[in-house]
């Protein structure tokens, strides 16, 4: 690798991209939070129905693909700089990831729908491409992205093919699509596009032009699509997360190149600057929230709310913690998992 990322940088776009990753991805746990022990989810409808939807359209998977780009993001600056020191970045790696299933393993006893063992078990899967050129890295993920798209479409529209349909819910699964953002992450960070935006305007326009008609499409797809028909709806989703995340991540990107918004936008960044701790602590704070609002059902419209003001909480709580500490306790206990007592004083 010709370039890295000293420990001493930090990229300011994408610990506010990380942060508000995390903000979205409370829209889509916070139901979790409280599991519904006996008894069916009632209908939304009226305000609830159009929350929904909003989020059916604007967030659902959405923001979770934009966690994983990240992912991949950090494989490439975490392997980069242990490449720098002299270090075994595939074998201190794989020891990250081992790290993470264990606390991932952990998580799942308080919030069923946690992300990080999945995220460690796939994470392994970057490792053979750690040396790849960024030309064969790209040739891969058009392969996997067509294919993954293919196999969607099958399911939607050649349903009971016996053989090939267990092909296609394989391939179209959304495990497929976070290895799928993983990658992108990956070699988006290692063609040096991350430091340097501004460099690839015409790029990043090319995609949103791509993008944009494809999100309006399956956005309207979406809206038509009666919430009775679960499955269909889950596949029409899964078919607009990759094209959708992109615009999502080039229009952040670029607007993140303007100081003035990054400056404004910093106390975001703190939360996204130890998203591991954060994440973990979403649950907890969910859960004591709607405990002492003492809810049995969290509509859309108190998603909302709880939502808000989780994420209050942790910016607050973030940017007091980085008046006196380097990382967070969790990015702390993470790193000593990964490096043992070389783990930097989180002073």
């Amino acid at each position: 690798m010709s370039s890295f990322v000293t420990r001493k940088e930090r990229i300011v776009s994408l610990d506010i991209i990380r942060g508000l990753a995390l903000f979205g991805i409370l829209f889509i746990n916070v139901a979790g939070f409280k599991v519904l022990v006996a008894g069916e989810l009632p209908e939304n409808s009226g305000i609830d129905g159009i929350i929904e939807m909003f989020i059916d359209i604007f967030i659902e998977k959405k923001f979770f693909s934009i966690f994983s780009f990240l992912f991949g993001v950090g494989f490439y600056i975490f392997t980069s700089r242990a490449e720098a020191r002299g270090d075994k970045p595939r074998w201190r790696f794989a020891r990250r990831l081992l790290a993470l299933l264990l606390i991932g393993i952990a998580h799942m006893f308080v919030f069923w729908g946690s992300i990080l063992f999945i995220y460690a078990v796939i994470g392994f899967l970057l490792i053979p491409f750690y040396s790849a050129k960024v030309s064969t890295i790209r040739k891969w993920l058009i392969a996997i992205i067509t294919a993954h798209i293919l196999c969607i479409l099958g399911q939607l529209f050649m349903p009971d093919q016996g053989a090939l349909s267990t092909v296609f819910e394989i391939v179209g699964n959304d495990a497929v699509t976070i290895f799928i953002m993983f990658l992108s992450g990956f070699l988006v960070a290692k063609a040096d596009w991350i430091s340097h935006i501004s460099e690839y305007t015409k790029q990043l326009k090319w995609i949103q032009f791509v993008t944009f008609p494809i999100f309006v499409g399956i956005s309207l797809w979406i809206g038509f699509t009666t919430k009775g028909d679960y499955q269909s709806l889950q596949l029409i989703l899964g078919l607009g997360v990759i094209p959708t995340t992109y615009l999502y991540l080039t229009c952040l990107f670029v607007i993140l190149e303007n100081k003035s918004i990054t400056k404004f936008l910093k106390p975001i960044g703190r939360v996204g600057q130890m998203a591991f701790t954060n994440y973990l602590a979403q649950s907890f704070i969910g859960l004591a929230i709607i405990s002492l609002m003492g809810l049995e059902v969290v509509t859309p419209s108190y998603v909302v709310i709880i939502a808000i003001l989780i994420f209050a909480i942790q910016i607050i709580f973030s940017v007091i913690w980085f008046k006196f500490f380097k990382m967070g306790p969790f990015e702390k206990l993470w790193r000593f998992m990964t490096y043992g007592r070389k783990a930097v004083s989180n002073k």
